[in-house]
């Protein structure tokens, strides 16, 4: 159904996001991620979009639901999001670093969430803590307006359930 997905990589304390070089969100930080092949599936898209983008060769990632967008009422998209959690004796690699997607750099969730951040991907600190907290997968939709999130709800994936598979 949707077309990207997005990770977020942590160790100990921190994560490994992602400071775009291209749009969409250029110049801004995220998650790692990236867009499904042809046949693939939401995990093993993520997987080797974290190996492309990090090096990091992830064997799992906890599925953690959809965030999807409605941009200026016209443009709908989405991503599935996961988050993975690296082993303590994970050896670490020096950051920041600079890759084709952009450059890699450890954060703390104090520094993603501080309400001063602009350099972070605008509806990360609104979804991010959620997905930390629970382990139900939902949907966070977001509407844009002039590029700036003027809506957000969670949505229970397992209420969609009966809609979905009848």
């Amino acid at each position: 159904m949707y077309t990207y997905t997005i990770c977020f990589l942590m160790h100990q304390n921190e994560f490994l996001l992602l400071n775009r070089r291209k749009p969409p969100l250029m110049g801004r930080w995220n998650g790692v991620g990236g867009k499904l092949a042809p046949n693939e599936s939401p995990l093993a898209c993520v997987l080797r979009e974290v190996f492309e983008e990090t090096g990091i060769p992830l064997t799992s990632a906890r599925y953690k639901g959809i965030v999807s967008w409605k941009l200026d009422r016209t443009v709908l998209g989405g991503m599935y999001a996961f988050v993975a959690e690296l082993p303590d004796a994970w050896e670490r690699f020096d950051t920041p670093r600079r890759v084709e997607e952009g450059i890699l750099d450890w954060v703390t969730l104090d520094w993603i969430l501080h309400p001063d951040n602009e350099g972070i991907a605008e509806n990360v600190p609104r979804f991010l803590p959620y997905m930390l907290e629970n382990d139900e997968p939902v949907e966070h939709a977001f509407t844009y307006e002039g590029g700036r999130v003027i809506d957000y709800e969670r949505v229970s994936l397992l209420e969609l359930s009966p809609y979905l598979f009848g």
